[in-house]
């Protein structure tokens, strides 16, 4: 039986569309033959990391958000890629939520973009931090719980990885996929959020 406080990281809705037919047939077949738990996780997680494009990287359009368009295009911001490995991970039955990092756009310093992920909650582990972007030089994002291993590491003060664990996007990641047509509109208008501290 799945707590109460789970119920909404297993939930479907406009952007976590896992309730559509190409999502759920595509989680199905992720979880042929996985032996447990944590190798359907990981089945999801190589899938988006290694097949889904990230957008910036490959230059590519359209500007995707919800989990359904990601897995039709076959590209997306990290943003939209968490969108697409939660659905993929709670239409098999396993909770997911989004998580992000505020990083510096640079090497360093102003200005600041978030960075979005997921948090899986596996049960002999508890919520676990995956980061399936895309690999690429300087970026060796894997599933190896309970050691997380993440696309990008926090250096500067301004820079944070946010503790939460959002059932929902973002606001104003939503916003920033929504408002802009093409992947490099949205490069320059990367969504962020101010630091209380």
């Amino acid at each position: 039986m799945t707590p109460e406080s789970l119920r909404p990281y297993l939930a479907a809705s406009a952007i976590i569309d896992f309730d559509t037919p190409d999502v759920a047939a595509a989680a199905r077949r992720l979880a042929e033959g996985a032996a447990s738990e944590a190798d359907v996780a990981r089945a999801c997680f190589e899938f988006v990391r290694d097949e889904i494009r990230h957008s910036m990287d490959f230059q590519m359009n359209p500007v995707t958000c919800k989990a359904s368009d990601v897995l039709r295009h076959r590209t997306g911001y990290c943003y939209a890629k968490s969108h697409l490995l939660a659905a993929l991970l709670r239409a098999n039955g396993i909770p997911a939520g989004l998580c992000y990092q505020r990083l510096s756009v640079g090497d360093s310093g102003a200005p600041y973009c978030l960075h979005g992920l997921n948090a899986v909650y596996l049960k002999d582990v508890g919520w676990y931090r995956i980061d399936a972007r895309g690999n690429k030089p300087g970026v060796d994002a894997r599933f190896a719980p309970p050691v997380e291993q993440l696309a990008f590491a926090t250096r500067a003060r301004a820079e944070r990885m946010l503790p939460e664990v959002w059932a929902e996007p973002l606001p104003v990641v939503v916003d920033a996929l929504a408002r802009h047509a093409t992947w490099d509109a949205v490069l320059a208008n990367l969504p962020d959020v101010q630091l209380l501290d």
